[in-house]
């Protein structure tokens, strides 16, 4: 019988254990570094990007940046995607890429268009987000200035959480989608991880000596 409380007591609370973090379905902006990818260090509307840079959009359900996923696909060099777009004077060329993610990202109801590539060439002092609305309009902002949609997609929603069954729970109040958020992305991650909490580790403890004392107890009479 105080075995049977014992485990009772422990299931319970392991039930109350936090679940995985849910993710968020937004817009992460990149810098191409290279070979690489590089999650960008500012928003769109603030980066003023040099001539001949290539930057990247990717749709996608992520925890936080350190887990968004990267563009896809090899055609993110300046001189493949620009070659046809000529230089002016004044002007400056970018290369977007613009990845709109998988079905398994997509909202519900919404099929992602296919990535694609585009040179934008525009005053030599404009933001990224001016390159973007150069070559994939209609963008849909909200209220705070987060990017929503590139090219009218999602056509609707912008930055909400996810639950685990992939279905959208609600619209936080701060999302990751913004790249000034990413240096607190992670420590939102490992606070929000699945992995055990210190107060789920406090309380096994605890039944656990209580647990012990009950048996020790229960010998010492039928002794």
């Amino acid at each position: 019988m105080v075995v049977g409380a014992f485990v009772a007591a422990l299931l319970g609370v392991l039930a109350a254990a936090p679940a995985q973090a849910a993710g968020y379905r937004y817009w992460s902006f990149w810098d191409r570094d290279g070979s690489k990818w590089a999650y960008a260090s500012q928003g769109p509307s603030t980066a003023r990007p040099e001539d001949g840079a290539v930057q990247g959009f990717r749709f996608s359900v992520s925890e936080d940046s350190q887990d968004s996923a990267k563009p896809r696909g090899a055609a993110a060099d300046f001189a493949a995607v620009c070659a046809k777009t000529p230089a002016e004077d004044g002007r400056k060329r970018i290369a977007l890429v613009i990845d709109f993610g998988t079905p398994g990202d997509a909202p519900e109801g919404e099929t992602p268009p296919k990535p694609r590539t585009a040179c934008a060439r525009i005053a030599d002092d404009a933001t990224s987000a001016d390159a973007l609305a150069a070559v994939a309009k209609p963008l849909r902002y909200d209220s705070n200035a987060l990017l929503c949609a590139i090219a009218d997609y999602p056509k609707s929603g912008c930055g909400e959480q996810v639950a685990g069954n992939g279905e959208s729970e609600r619209k936080p109040e701060r999302t990751p989608a913004t790249s000034k958020d990413a240096s607190k992305d992670a420590s939102k991650k490992e606070s929000d991880s699945g992995g055990p909490s210190v107060g789920l580790i406090a309380g096994v403890a605890a039944i656990a000596l209580l647990g012990g004392a009950a048996l020790w107890q229960a010998r010492r009479r039928r002794g």
